[in-house]
């Protein structure tokens, strides 16, 4: 497994979720939005890493790079999505439930073909690395929250270079797989 490619795939897939942070730290103690992400980033990478496992038990590595098409769908279909807080509810799961909400089908679809045919080991070593970043862009953020300026470029810049991370994985995931070899291999 790529650690940069991981990383930029992490970055990329929460990019949007990291506005909604500057929110969430500014209403709820960074424990609790700490824990609330965390929930929330293990539960979707193990299902991406679990539809990943059957679909490669089935198939070979090769045909699994055509899902590098879904990360290249998400940067083209615009799917803003907005969550509803019911401030009754406890501040982990407010964080938990608005990570769902906002980036559940961007992490299943971009981190499925990054984690298909992985490895048991790539994928605890993938969810410790991605539970270490959720802890330190957390703190990042925490930082960057009262910084005018930053916010002002995450608003100006922020949906680009979402889009231009997530392009950038579905090619990756097109070459990483063997499909580019193999169409190559067929002309």
């Amino acid at each position: 497994m790529n650690l940069g490619v991981l990383v930029i795939t992490f970055l990329g897939v929460n990019f949007d979720f990291f506005f909604m942070l500057l929110f969430l730290l500014k209403k709820y103690q960074i424990s609790q939005v700490i824990v609330g992400y965390l929930i929330g980033v293990i539960i979707l990478l193990t299902a991406s890493y679990s539809a990943g496992a059957v679909l490669a038990a089935f198939l070979p590595e090769w045909v699994l790079g055509i899902l590098g098409v879904l990360p290249i769908y998400m940067a083209i279909h615009d799917n803003d999505e907005e969550q509803n807080n019911n401030s009754k509810q406890s501040p982990i799961l407010t964080v938990l439930l608005t990570y769902l909400s906002v980036c559940a089908g961007c992490v299943l679809a971009i981190f499925l073909p990054v984690m298909a045919g992985a490895s048991l080991n790539n994928f605890f070593f993938a969810l410790l690395i991605i539970a270490l970043l959720t802890i330190i862009i957390v703190f990042i953020v925490k930082l960057v929250a009262d910084m005018k300026v930053i916010t002002e470029l995450m608003d100006r810049y922020g949906e680009v270079l979402m889009k231009v991370c997530y392009v950038l994985i579905g090619v990756y995931v097109f070459w990483d797989s063997g499909l580019i070899s193999h169409l190559i291999a067929l002309l």
